[in-house]
């Protein structure tokens, strides 16, 4: 059995921190509808290159940006802005126990599918609404991205090298964090909230902004400042508060250096060849070294510069002193550990190719998660889910399809 079997979620968000909340559902076996608009789909379909190639190699319109979020799911495309679109949402929305929507504040409303009108048909709806700055607050109408709320929630101001050093400069985070983040406390509180609904029968809505998020997540930056009234400064992939812990020069490159407390360091420099580091006043103790960054960090960097990144690494290795190499995306899947834990996974596609993947990181003793196929074509499944959870026959479902109402994949 599948965690969330008998679960349907009804998903009405587009881009990324909604798609990867309800992506998470469908790992977990939940049943996902994808409403998507006629013609045009998420928006993500289009952002490539790269797309998917189909089976002959020939270029498809699925980008992979679309595909990284959005397995699992059926897709069925209503326009609702038509009345007769509306009611279809309505009835699944009825025979839904999630809804996730990311539009603007009230956007829904004019359509009859906001929270209180939903909740009218189906008390125990647990309605998720994601938006950039919430349900309320001076920025309530706002659109919010997730490279804007990385700058505004502080998070570029702790990511980057100093403003004098070369190449400094807030920085947005390599991957859309805020929305991925966003869409991992969604998931999380949708699952708090059906276990609500269990017990009481009453549904409810879930505000939540991607604002909040990122500033909730600042975690220990934040704390540094609400705490000791430190406000953090960008110091490149150096640690606030441990040293040495950042990327160090080796003579071919670079590589992470994780040094966690006094008898590491001690081991490390042992393997450095500078013994007395480890005795000396000054740096003996973690404190001691945050205060000396400025002198101690220089004078490893120079004796690191004397031999390759992979020899440092195994004498680390071998003195157990944390370390890492710095990989490419293609070399991460290279990986003995990353292949050992089979964290690529490949899906089959409606276009008949097969999608290489992440697989879901979390593993359940019991109940083993078991995916199912590559994120779906736009209005893959309108006729199958319409057909067969709505009852509506071909004549209605045709009839539907020559006003734009709905659309099928393939016609």
């Amino acid at each position: 059995m599948k965690l969330l079997e008998g679960i349907r979620v009804l998903d009405l968000s587009r881009i990324l921190a909604g798609p990867w909340a309800t992506q998470v559902l469908a790992d977990f076996g939940a049943e996902v509808i994808k409403v998507e608009r006629p013609g045009i789909g998420d928006d993500t379909r289009g952002w490539g290159p790269p797309f998917l190639a189909d089976a002959d190699g020939g270029d498809t319109t699925e980008s992979a940006y679309y595909l990284c979020a959005n397995r699992g799911k059926q897709s069925v495309a209503i326009d609702f802005t038509r009345p007769e679109g509306q009611a279809l949402v309505r009835a699944l929305a009825e025979r839904s126990q999630v809804l996730v929507e990311n539009y603007k504040v009230g956007g829904l409303a004019k359509y009859g599918l906001d929270f209180a009108s939903l909740q009218a048909l189906n008390p125990s709806l647990v309605y998720c609404s994601i938006t950039g700055f919430g349900q309320d607050g001076p920025y309530a109408q706002r659109a919010g991205y997730d490279a804007a709320i990385q700058a505004m929630g502080g998070l570029m101001s702790v990511t980057g090298e100093a403003d004098g050093a070369p190449g400094g400069g807030p920085q947005k985070v390599g991957v859309a964090a805020t929305d991925l983040m966003t869409g991992m406390y969604a998931a999380t509180a949708i699952l708090a909230a059906l276990r609500h609904a269990e017990r009481t029968g009453s549904g409810q809505q879930i505000d939540l902004a991607l604002l909040d998020t990122q500033v909730a997540w600042l975690a220990n930056q934040a704390s540094n400042w609400l705490v000791g009234g430190v406000v953090p400064e960008r110091q490149g992939s150096a640690h606030p508060s441990i040293v040495p812990y950042q990327v160090m020069p080796a003579a071919d490159g670079h590589f992470m250096l994780a040094v966690g407390n006094d008898a590491q360091f001690a081991r490390f420099c042992e393997v450095l060849g500078e013994p007395g580091l480890a005795s000396d006043p000054r740096y003996a103790t973690n404190a001691g070294r945050v205060a000396q960054r400025g002198v101690l960090v220089p004078l490893l960097q120079r004796s690191l510069r004397a031999r390759p990144a992979a020899e440092w690494l195994a004498r680390l290795e071998r003195a157990g002193v944390p370390a890492s190499p710095v990989n490419r995306i293609d070399q991460v899947f290279q990986d003995p550990q990353v292949q050992a834990r089979g964290l690529r996974i490949t899906l089959p596609h409606a276009s008949g190719a097969q999608v290489a993947m992440v697989r879901n990181p979390l593993r359940f003793s019991a109940t083993p998660l078991r995916y199912g196929d590559a994120a779906p074509l736009r209005g893959q499944h309108t006729c199958q889910v319409l057909g067969g959870l709505l009852g509506l026959d071909a004549e209605r479902l045709q009839a539907l399809q020559r006003l734009g109402v709905v659309e099928a994949a393939g016609g």
